[in-house]
């Protein structure tokens, strides 16, 4: 063999290389395929979350491989967009204090942030207000209505309390906008034990995680997709966050999983539940 390498002029290691070469030709373009697969899927995922997506099935790839495969084919998301502030905060309504800031959770039904953006239609906007648990970003409750009223906000809230069923003491985070000040939902979240938690004046990172969910809505549901009416736009919104956002997509910030898987993996005895998950 090294007398066949002299006489070729190639080196023992280059030969082998060259032997190699086929199979991981192969590699790479079964590699590039599932990338495109998952990039098509989750066309805002950007490549760290992309790496976490095929490990999660079984490839074992460094990132810095999976960015160079991604910019190759052009497969790196594309954002901004200026959003549409929804907020009211000019009132006669009681304002509460943040008691988010700080605050270290340990648990799902500790702490709820709760936001409101706009949708838009073929003739109209439309408006979804959200409920987020903080601890495990999964939604657990939202409406869409027509009106940017304090209903929109209830309806959000009443589903979140029929799913969680929590115990006394649970912050429910928001803006200072007037649904959120409103007495009827202020009165519901007494009823129940929930302790009422507002943003500062004109400080957008005090519902940082709120707005962190807000963005990934609109860049990877609402942007792509055409709403015809609004009974079109709520059926693909059930779709995206109950069988999408929740059950599977990926969150740096729960180890690369799902809401829902994050959740199951949780022990019932330190999450302060009452009932079961929904």
């Amino acid at each position: 063999m090294n007398q066949l390498c002299q006489t070729a002029g190639l080196s023992r290691a280059g030969y082998y290389r060259f032997l190699l070469r086929p199979q991981r030709q192969e590699v790479d373009m079964d590699l590039r395929s599932q990338i495109q697969r998952i990039a098509l899927q989750w066309p805002a995922y950007g490549y760290r979350r992309v790496q976490a997506e095929l490990e999660r099935h079984g490839w074992l790839v460094n990132h810095k491989r999976v960015l160079r495969l991604m910019r190759a084919d052009n497969l790196l998301c594309l954002r901004r967009r200026k959003f549409v502030l929804t907020t009211d905060s000019k009132h006669g309504l009681p304002i509460y204090p943040n008691l988010a800031q700080g605050r270290v959770l340990t648990g799902i039904n500790q702490l709820w942030v709760a936001d409101i953006t706009y949708i838009r239609l073929a003739v109209e906007f439309v408006y979804l207000a959200v409920l987020l648990d903080a601890f495990s970003r999964s939604c657990i409750g939202w409406a869409l209505q027509r009106r940017l009223e304090a209903g929109l906000v209830l309806e959000a809230l009443h589903m979140a309390l029929r799913r969680r069923r929590p115990q006394p003491g649970l912050v429910h985070h928001s803006d200072r906008g007037v649904q959120y000040a409103s007495r009827d939902y202020t009165q519901v979240l007494k009823q129940h034990g929930i302790r009422s938690s507002m943003s500062r004046r004109g400080n957008v990172y005090d519902n940082s995680l709120a707005e962190s969910f807000i963005k990934t809505l609109k860049y990877e549901e609402v942007y792509p997709t055409e709403y015809h009416n609004l009974e079109e736009a709520k059926a693909s919104m059930q779709q995206f966050l109950e069988k999408i956002y929740n059950q599977k997509r990926l969150h740096s910030a729960l180890g690369y999983r799902p809401p829902r898987e994050f959740e199951k993996s949780l022990s019932v005895s330190s999450s302060g539940v009452r009932g079961a998950v929904a």
